[in-house]
């Protein structure tokens, strides 16, 4: 049983940088350190002292005194520590009295007092904003030790002092190449707790740095670099190329935290990597027991997302829902998890009775004992919402384009809609209705003045626009991959959609022109409607883009291969414009939009 339990202490685990150089022995306390158990005797004279004499005594002699209580047999020390509100008077007094001293102390000696409290693991945060104030005024006298040691203070304290974190942030520039591996890990965690945004800059130095390095690093740093990626959103390509080659062989001995974070980088960033997923989902079960409530709805969410079918599938989504189960209990103080984990299973079709049943009951909505929304302002976010997909949604350029095109071309803005036909989704549609015959139907009277108002509004299409929905923005690493394969990639999918356009633009649009309305009359080729046929076709046009997909593939992300089985559920047929194809297309003529619009919108194959 010792041999199948996790080696993992989460106060001990992060302090490991402070093993590689002998500074922090003056900075941190090391409770590894061979030193004669202090007699409880001694330690309640040391207490007594500190409350009667506190005035008299120097800092120097105040921290000696820390290092001495943190001698005393471990049985004694969650009584010093202690409640809050019940803290022995001891304390209570060395954090007025260091709190008073502060100033009179050397940035040692506040880091030192600042990870001795701590490893007794009380809140200080009244000695936590000196310390700030005074690393922000003396930041730039701060050695790479100190630095390192501040942000791992910073990440323990869950706080991050903006200004003092722009001015760590040059620091981390400046220290960078001559941090150990386990530093940049430190580093990287201390931001990622603090949730301390970094500048996309520093992110890709770390990341380069990284990738680089990768087979030298401990699990435990590297995880923590992807946190700390995950959290930048940042598409570093030859981190997730090297990922994929060194993290496979070391699943089975990370812990299971480590393994869940790894997951979750992926889904967070859409990078679809099978052999990382298959060496998570082959190592999973064994290790599923060690899972948290929030450790297995991570899991279903992050393969959910990907929807990757594991060659285990049964066994590792079985071990999962199990563990679920087993975390009822969990779901009381934490319900976002269950539903985390319902969510990711219902991305890959799997819909477990008894976890939905529980969720959708009165024990488990009710047992939620915060604060309620009330109905008037559950409508008013219902129409900031809406409003939001107004401005943010339907006006992107590549939608007002098509709907612009598919209203010209079918008849006016009655014959098309954009709307969200499942909001839960967050992305549009495009409605359209066709008779059996073929022939477009009018059903959105009331948008024509909504679509004129969108159309004012929207988003001028100029070269620099264009070029990023296709290639990604400026810099990305999506960008980089399509160069690093000679530019081709887009250069081939660009001239394969108009190599598309101009076969069809032959084939299906000579003879469509442009005419009055009263004199419009398409031919698409459907057949005659049959008795029993439903009366019309609604269609369901999607204006895919990059965020849709996994990253730098055609493979649909599990949200949107969800939307969709719902909306033929619904008896929409969906038709798919993906960004491959119409994107390039928006720099073409308005013929051969026209053209690929009509080949999707009547071609009955579709």
């Amino acid at each position: 049983e010792k041999e199948r339990a996790e080696m993992h202490d989460s106060k001990e685990d992060p302090r490991v940088f402070q093993k590689g150089r002998p500074e922090y022995c003056t900075l941190s306390y090391n409770k590894f350190e061979l030193t004669e158990a202090l007699p409880v005797e001694e330690g309640d004279a040391i207490l007594c002292r500190l409350s009667v004499h506190k005035d008299h005594e120097s800092p120097e002699t105040i921290v000696g005194y820390f290092r001495q209580l943190s001698c005393l047999p471990a049985e004694r020390h969650a009584a010093l520590r202690g409640a809050p509100p019940a803290a022995p008077p001891a304390l209570r007094a060395l954090e007025s009295e260091f709190c008073r001293r502060a100033w009179d102390m050397d940035v040692e000696q506040l880091l030192l007092v600042a990870d001795c409290w701590r490893c007794l693991e009380r809140s200080v945060p009244s000695y936590l904003s000196i310390l700030f104030s005074f690393a922000n005024m003396h930041w730039k006298d701060l050695t790479l030790p100190q630095v390192v040691q501040l942000i791992y203070i910073i990440g323990e304290g869950r706080r991050s002092p903006a200004d003092l974190m722009q001015k760590l942030e040059s620091l981390i520039l400046k220290y960078l190449d001559s941090f150990t591996l386990e530093e940049v890990g430190a580093v990287c965690l201390g931001l990622f707790k603090s949730v301390s945004g970094i500048s996309d800059h520093l992110m890709k130095k770390i990341a380069d740095r990284v990738a680089l390095q990768m087979e030298d690093m401990s699990s435990y740093a590297l995880v923590n670099v992807l946190k700390m990626l995950r959290y930048s959103r940042m598409d570093h390509l030859p981190l997730l190329k090297q990922l994929g080659k060194v993290i496979p062989p070391r699943i089975p001995a990370i812990n299971i935290q480590g393994i869940m974070h790894v997951a979750l980088t992926c889904s967070s960033l859409h990078y679809y990597n099978e052999d990382i997923l298959t060496a998570v989902a082959v190592a999973l079960p064994s290790k599923v027991t060690y899972c948290r409530s929030k450790d297995a709805a991570k899991f279903l969410w992050s393969f959910g997302c990907l929807g990757y079918e594991p060659p285990n599938e049964e066994q590792f989504y079985s071990s999962l829902i199990e563990q679920m189960h087993r975390k009822l209990h969990e779901f009381e103080k934490f319900p976002e998890h269950l539903l985390t984990g319902l969510l990711g299973l219902a991305f890959v079709q799997r819909f477990p009775a008894k976890l939905i049943d529980f969720a959708l009951s009165p024990e488990f909505i009710q047992s939620y004992r915060g604060s309620r929304l009330s109905p008037q302002l559950s409508k008013e976010i219902t129409e900031m919402v809406l409003n939001f997909a107004k401005e943010e949604i339907y006006v992107r350029p590549e939608i007002v384009e098509a709907v612009s095109l598919l209203e010209t071309m079918l008849g006016g803005p009655e014959y098309v809609k954009s709307h969200m036909l499942l909001p839960h989704t967050r992305s549009s549609d495009l409605e359209v209705r066709l008779a059996l015959d073929g022939h477009p139907i009018p059903f959105n009277f009331k948008g024509a003045a909504a679509h004129k108002q969108l159309r004012d509004i929207g988003v001028d299409l100029t070269d620099d626009l264009l070029t990023q929905l296709i290639k990604g923005r400026p810099g990305s690493q999506a960008s980089a991959e399509v160069g690093d394969k000679g530019k081709a990639g887009s250069q081939e999918r660009v001239e394969a959609a108009r190599a598309q356009s101009s076969i069809r633009a032959s084939n299906l649009g000579a003879g469509l022109k442009v005419l009055p309305k009263s004199q419009r009359s398409l031919e698409p080729p459907f057949p005659p409607a049959s008795a029993g046929q439903p009366r019309e076709v609604k269609l369901a046009l999607q204006v895919s883009n990059r965020n849709h997909y996994c990253y730098c593939s055609k493979r649909l992300l599990g949200l949107h291969s969800l939307k969709r089985r719902q909306l033929r559920q619904l008896g929409y047929v969906v038709v798919e414009l993906p960004f491959w194809e119409w994107f390039p297309l928006l720099r073409r003529t308005r013929s051969e939009k026209l053209s690929y619009l009509h080949y999707k919108v009547f071609n009955p194959a579709l």
